[in-house]
């Protein structure tokens, strides 16, 4: 059996843990540079605000009725995941991390526990620990479990934990469910499905497997054996380390000068270097890029990139900023307004493959002093505690006017109760 938690209206879940007077009232989160709608309660999806909707097409609706809005707060979100997965490994024999907000649980070998009640008990603790609301949705495949948790958020009499197992529970419920929902399907494919009149999970598991081979390869036809009860898809713990890394950001307003441009680039290049660091992982090539406003009628368009090859594959900060700026001075025009930038690592390989180079001007042992202490300062006192001297002390430049505190990562924003 396979488990899938996941957190109901998560990032509004988040804000909600430390503003429990909006509870029953519509909020909204928003998207970097407060744009689009991204995640919504309950109460503002009642009022009609869909998914991905910019701030300026609702702004009627949030004022007529007093909708909460706040502005993306990455910091408490990533904190809040990892206090609900925390919650969760201490349930359960393993957990699969597939987002930031939905965790897929090992259940086999725990065939003889009452899994509706563990299900149950799941979202209990995880709410007691965490204040986060967890759907928890049991079933024989993961793609059963992620349908038996979306039950849990249609019917609050289920308590947060569903277990679909009975063949004519299960058929009862994906006669009922729609195709385009079904994880694994997608946009693409649940049109062309509808097409031939498929618009129900429980019309695609009765197709026959050759024809859903043919139009869809292996992936649909685990899909489809994983509806008629059949695990596929492996269970997985093992985070894979990634091989590209990207940070970048549209700023709220139009980038002029060099100066300001090289600070915004450099925040954005510690902070890829963090996460490499992270996975312990080096890289062998760092890409600096930048864009102009397209949207912008009458303003000189520029879209460029240049990359930068490493002699020795490195995780140093001060290695690779060095380098992206270097990279960021020849790409950069003087008159230009750039609204976007970025740095991307790539050639990615484990620490502890770098071949060293005899001829190697880099000190890497001092380096990788350097960079283990800033990475334990800036782990125990809060996100960049540390800056290098390039790096823009403001963080990024975004619109967040709607910003709440980082109630669980920083000791000065930190919740102060009075008694």
């Amino acid at each position: 059996m396979y488990g899938l938690a996941d957190c109901n209206n998560f990032f509004v879940s988040c804000e909600r843990v430390f503003r429990p007077d909006l509870q029953g009232k519509p909020v909204i989160v928003l998207s970097n540079n407060d744009g689009c709608a991204v995640a919504r309660s309950n109460e503002a999806k009642a009022l009609g605000i869909k998914m991905g909707v910019p701030l300026f097409q609702v702004r009627d609706i949030v004022e007529r009725h007093g909708v909460t809005v706040f502005s993306s707060n990455y910091a408490l979100y990533g904190d809040m995941s990892n206090r609900v997965q925390s919650t969760l490994r201490q349930m359960v024999p393993a957990v699969e991390v597939y987002s930031i907000d939905e965790a897929f649980l090992d259940l086999r070998g725990l065939e003889h526990t009452d899994l509706d009640a563990l299900a149950k008990n799941i979202s209990a603790v995880c709410r007691r620990n965490t204040g986060i609301p967890v759907s928890v949705g049991v079933a024989p495949t993961k793609t059963l479990a992620k349908i038996a948790s979306k039950l849990c958020k249609q019917y609050p009499k289920l308590r947060g934990g569903c277990y679909m197992h009975r063949p004519q529970d299960i058929e009862k419920v994906l006669r009922k469910f729609p195709i385009e929902d079904v994880w694994g399907i997608g946009r693409r494919y649940s049109k062309r499905l509808k097409a031939y009149g498929i618009n129900t999970a429980w019309d695609f598991s009765q197709l026959a497997p050759q024809w859903v081979q043919q139009e869809m390869g292996l992936p649909g036809l685990n899909t489809w054996n994983e509806l008629r009860g059949k695990p596929c898809i492996e269970f997985d713990t093992h985070v894979q380390d990634k091989q590209q890394i990207c940070v970048s950001r549209s700023f709220s307003k139009e980038i002029y000068d060099f100066e300001p441009l090289a600070e915004q680039v450099s925040l954005f290049t510690a902070m890829a270097c963090e996460k490499l660091r992270r996975q312990h992982s080096a890289c062998h090539y760092a890409l600096v890029f930048v864009l102009t406003n397209r949207h912008k009628e009458g303003a000189p368009q520029h879209m460029e990139g240049r990359t930068i090859a490493f002699p020795v594959e490195t995780d140093s900060t001060l290695e690779i900023n060095e380098a992206v700026l270097r990279g960021l001075k020849q790409l950069y025009r003087e008159g230009y307004g750039y609204k976007k930038a970025g740095a991307i690592l790539s050639g990615i390989i484990p620490k502890s493959s770098v071949q060293p180079d005899l001829f190697d001007t880099v000190d890497r042992d001092k380096h990788a002093h350097l960079m283990s202490v800033v990475d334990a300062i800036n782990n125990k006192n809060g996100h960049h505690g540390i800056y290098f001297a390039s790096q823009s002390f403001e963080g990024i430049k975004m619109n967040r006017q709607h910003l709440s505190q980082r109630f669980t990562t920083e000791w000065d924003e930190i919740m102060v109760v009075k008694v």
